[in-house]
């Protein structure tokens, strides 16, 4: 393959007389003659100190640029943003994590095209960084490659394993007097002791597995801890593969086909993983082009049992899976009772199949149990319909002592006069909370409900409570929570015409989700809505509120790309 074709894009900058100021930037950032006649590539880097997720990113990037050099490119690294989920958790800031998912691909579009690269490799720690990658990546269409920062080992307290849930959680048992001041401040410390993104199976390691099983990272990448050599030789070795893709021009479209999405949300409902995986996958799919709904996910979810033993609704995280063969080992597990397929590409420029030809199944019972005996039968999450939800409802399943629950409505506005409800002691059991106007319009920006969820369980009524939102949930969420409910109470959803004492029933095993009014009762409800007035009117989140989609397709900011 002659040179020219490994520089398909860049010789726009950097071929002929009339390129010479172009090639004279260039030199004055470290370009020799000869680099003139290799490949350039971008190393997107979300490094940043303001979060453990990604404040070791900066190293990661030199290594990916080692690894590039070393293969015949020359790369060129640039900075996109990041902010932290588990900082802004429960604050006003949470408003801006899905929009920052949209900025991030945005931005590596922006530098990818104006700097005319031939290729693309993307380093991600924090939950939006991943899918804010895949999103530009695919949008592209440049061969390209992800590297994921890794995940955080775990803290000790007590003589137990501890992680940021485990101190969201403790604000809830130290509010209702059910741990001491002191113990509350050690979980404090002891909870995040390094650099990695939160340790169990939460959205960050769910998208970083799921990316792995789309074909779009190296085998082992997603389960890595990102304090190990291993992680630093992968992202060197991810810089020498993509090369390769350069040189055979392979494409994140060529990669991101429907079986390939198939595959990774096989991969998620095994791992038990968490339901912002629906909004993310829908989102890459469709910047890719690719026909994915959320019916597919219980299509898919009907027959993948849960597998691994993770929190948050187990007893592990990702650096004790890791130590049981990772995610190859679950999808080679998955392979072989043929909930895979085999054929799909990925970035080695082999099939998934190719590269689990030598991984032995994942065979920790503790950790991950046989399909024949599975933790669960069926995965972790499905979507729920019904004349609450018309356009769907994302239900967190795993680890739930019952699959139905029928209660009084409690509604509230926003997350913060639901998190006072609940530390003031006026929530019951078997309440139905309803948190509205936190949708991706209405938010805007959809904030997760950790803070919300948490202090539940730290209160002791995860069993017995149930709570529905047009937000979101952490992927450090359990209990029977119910998010993603489209259309929205911005969207006059039937969200925004619940009134307190109004009986809701789920069932998700039905895959259903009830107000119990009549029809025309609802209408007329409907009907007499003021129209919804936007929180907020200036800047991003308002930007970000008019261009929206529904969370049902992804709640993105592009247009279809069918």
């Amino acid at each position: 393959m002659s040179v020219e074709k490994n520089r398909r894009r860049s010789e726009a900058v950097t071929r002929g007389d009339s390129r010479a100021p172009n090639r004279a930037m260039l030199r004055a950032v470290g370009f020799k003659d000869e680099d003139f006649n290799k490949p350039v590539l971008g190393v997107a880097s979300t490094w940043s100190n303001l979060t453990p997720c990604n404040v070791h990113i900066d190293e990661l990037a030199r290594r990916a640029d080692a690894g590039i050099r070393k293969a015949g490119g020359v790369p060129l690294t640039f900075g996109t943003i990041t902010v932290s989920d588990g900082i802004s958790m429960g604050t006003q800031g949470m408003k801006y994590s899905l929009v920052s998912r949209e900025v991030i691909a945005d931005s590596i579009e922006t530098v990818c095209n104006a700097q005319s690269f031939d290729g693309l490799l993307a380093i991600g720690g924090c939950d939006k960084n991943m899918p804010g990658c895949l999103m530009a990546m695919a949008r592209l269409n440049i061969p390209a490659i992800f590297v994921y920062g890794g995940t955080i080992r775990p803290g000790v307290c007590g003589g137990k394993d501890v992680d940021i849930v485990s101190i969201f959680e403790a604000v809830g048992s130290f509010g209702t007097g059910r741990i001491s001041r002191e113990e509350f401040a050690a979980i404090e410390r002891s909870a995040c002791p390094g650099a990695g993104s939160c340790g169990g199976m939460y959205t960050a390691n769910t998208m970083a597995s799921a990316i792995e099983a789309l074909g779009l990272s190296l085998p082992y990448s997603s389960s890595r801890d990102a304090e190990s050599p291993e992680k630093r030789s992968d992202t060197e070795a991810a810089g020498e593969a993509l090369l390769e893709l350069v040189r055979r021009n392979i494409r994140p479209r060529d990669i991101l086909t429907r079986r390939a999405f198939e595959n990774a949300i096989a991969v998620v409902m095994a791992l038990g993983g968490s339901t912002n995986a629906v909004l993310h996958l829908l989102a890459i799919s469709k910047e890719a082009g690719v026909k994915l709904s959320m019916e597919d996910f219980n299509r898919i979810g009907r027959k993948v049992p849960h597998l691994a033993n993770l929190k948050p609704s187990g007893q592990y995280v990702m650096s004790d899976l890791n130590r049981v063969g990772g995610v190859p080992g679950v999808m080679r597990l998955l392979l072989d009772a043929k909930l895979l397929d085999p054929t799909t590409l990925t970035v080695t420029g082999r099939t998934l199949g190719e590269n689990l030809e030598d991984v032995a199944p994942a065979a920790d019972r503790k950790l991950v149990r046989p399909l024949s005996d599975p933790l669960y039968p069926t995965g972790p999450m499905v979507v729920l319909k019904g004349n609450l939800a018309p356009g769907g409802a994302v239900a967190k399943i795993g680890g739930l002592k019952t699959l139905t629950h029928r209660g009084p409505a409690r509604v509230y506005d926003s997350e913060e006069q639901a998190l006072k409800a609940i530390l003031d002691k006026k929530i019951r059991a078997n309440d139905v909370i309803v948190i509205r106007y936190e949708g991706p319009k209405g938010g805007p920006g959809m904030r997760e409900m950790l803070s919300v969820t948490a202090a539940l369980i730290g209160a002791g009524l995860g069993d017995s409570v149930a709570l529905i939102t047009d937000g979101r949930f952490s992927g450090g969420s359990h209990g029977f929570v119910i998010g993603h409910v489209a259309p929205e109470a911005a969207e006059r959803g039937p969200l925004a015409v619940i009134k307190n004492g109004d009986i809701i029933a789920i069932d998700a095993k039905k895959l259903t989700l009830q107000l119990e009014l009549t029809a025309k009762e609802i209408a007329a409800r409907t009907k007499r809505l003021k129209p919804y007035r936007p929180r907020i009117t200036t800047g991003v989140l308002a930007k970000y509120s008019r261009l929206c989609g529904s969370a049902s397709e992804g709640a993105t900011t592009c247009g279809s790309r069918e």
